[in-house]
């Protein structure tokens, strides 16, 4: 047998090859070929929304135009509808230029427009019912309503050639974009209003960060001097009386002296007299605290000097990476390294002294070494019992201080015996990280 004649049916889908059928369905595989392309451009209008409203619309009347081959479109809101959302209207010109009178940036307004399209701009501008209710579907023309939530608030019109009349696809399609256009309008306006806040929470944030960092640094500014008047009433009150009742003791005593020791009276008398001077240079320094903003670590060497001896040796090392610390912290961690500081000197005869300040992810340390005296386990039993309201131990207080400071932020303060061979007071307090203020540096350990 032969070969088999073609089945033209089984190509086409028709089952008579008479040529007003096929005919037929050639048109309709055009009508399908034109409507698969305006999907496509309607999906191009439509991912424009994270570009702004402005360029969305645009995508809108220039998707319309290449679809219908359009003269003019017509994009438009009614007055009163959809107040946040903007461009209000847009018009698209056949060889692709935009135009708006108003409120679109880069469309410059239109000139020459048609009777027709400006009285169908007025017309959806005023909420005119008869234009905005139904579809219009003229041989050259077309009108479709935009509804959002089932209410007209707007309208989308184009205008075809002479040679290009307008098939019923188009309105299928014409519908959907005007409908889905709207919806995407409307995302695209609460995308750039969800940018706008993000921006301005951005801005907000960054204040808020710029005025934590300004209290930080009053607050070491107010600790500093609370340390120096503390140091200075001190003087002034115990030292400072001291050495002036020695000389007034010796001034008393210069009837009963006799003559070969007059001379040493009166050498003892002078350096009392000098000593109640440099004291009161070094009570007025204290006092003038001065207004200059220091990091932590600035703080911390300004602690140094004003608790120790000028021949004790002291180190302020910082490790890790540093960031800005909550207030509160960071006003525990400096009174805690104070009061260590002050103890090195005072009790502990310390001739060195190493203040570490640790960093890591989770927590903060301050680490106060010293080379003194000190029993780390006669220290933890004065705390604890400074802790429970012994009142014996009521001249240990600044222990029990320093150990109620760690604990009321999550953390804890441990003594222990120094590397150096004195005692080691360990504060650790738990502080989640943040991002880094400041570069990463090494110290020396």
């Amino acid at each position: 047998m032969g070969a088999p004649e073609p089945d033209l049916s089984a190509l086409v889908g028709l089952h008579t090859v008479k040529g007003g059928h096929y005919a037929q369905y050639r048109g309709t595989a055009a009508r399908l070929g034109r409507v698969i392309t305006a999907l496509e451009g309607i999906s191009k209008a439509l991912v424009q929304t994270a570009s702004g409203p402005d360029v969305l619309v645009a995508a809108v009347v220039d998707a319309v135009r290449e679809h219908l081959g359009a003269r003019w479109v017509l994009f438009a809101l009614a007055d009163g509808a959809l107040e946040q959302t903007g461009p209000r209207h847009l018009i698209a010109e056949r060889d692709g230029t935009i135009s708006a009178f108003e409120g679109v940036a880069g469309a410059p307004v239109p000139t020459d427009l048609p009777d027709a399209v400006l009285n169908r701009l007025n017309d959806i501008l005023r909420g005119e019912a008869a234009v905005l209710a139904a579809p219009i579907v003229e041989d050259h023309h077309l009108h479709v309503p935009v509804e959002l939530d089932g209410e007209v608030v707007g309208g989308l019109s184009a205008w075809t050639p002479d040679g290009h009349p307008v098939d019923p696809t188009d309105l299928i399609v014409l519908r959907i974009l005007a409908g889905q256009a709207t919806v995407a309008l409307v995302n695209a306006e609460l995308f750039s209003q969800a940018n706008q806040r993000a921006a301005e929470l951005a801005e907000r944030n960054g204040e808020l960060e710029r005025t934590q960092r300004e209290l930080s640094a009053a607050q070491r500014r107010t600790l500093l001097s609370t340390e120096r008047s503390r140091i200075a009433r001190e003087l002034h009150d115990s030292v400072g009386q001291s050495v002036l009742s020695a000389g007034l003791q010796m001034e008393l005593a210069r009837g009963e002296v006799s003559p070969a020791g007059l001379e040493h009276l009166d050498k003892a008398v002078g350096l009392s007299r000098d000593a109640m001077k440099q004291l009161r240079g070094a009570i007025y320094t204290l006092g003038d605290s001065g207004a200059s903003s220091l990091s932590i670590r600035g703080t911390l060497d300004q602690l140094c000097a004003l608790h120790l001896p000028s021949d004790t040796r002291s180190a302020v090392v910082v490790r890790g990476r540093p960031r800005e610390l909550p207030g509160d912290v960071q006003h525990a961690l400096l009174r805690i390294a104070g009061e260590s500081l002050f103890n090195a000197s005072a009790h502990a005869g310390a001739t060195q002294v190493t203040v570490t300040l640790a960093y890591d992810a989770e927590r903060i340390a301050l680490y106060v070494d010293d080379d003194g005296s000190g029993d780390p386990e006669r220290l933890r039993t004065l705390m604890a019992a400074a802790l429970e309201g012994d009142f014996a131990a009521g001249h240990h207080r600044g222990l029990a201080n320093m150990s109620s400071r760690a604990a009321e932020l999550g953390g804890r303060v441990r003594i222990r015996r120094s590397r150096l061979g004195g005692v080691r007071i360990a504060a650790t307090v738990p502080v989640p990280a943040d991002r880094p203020t400041e570069p990463n540096r090494k110290e020396p350990s």
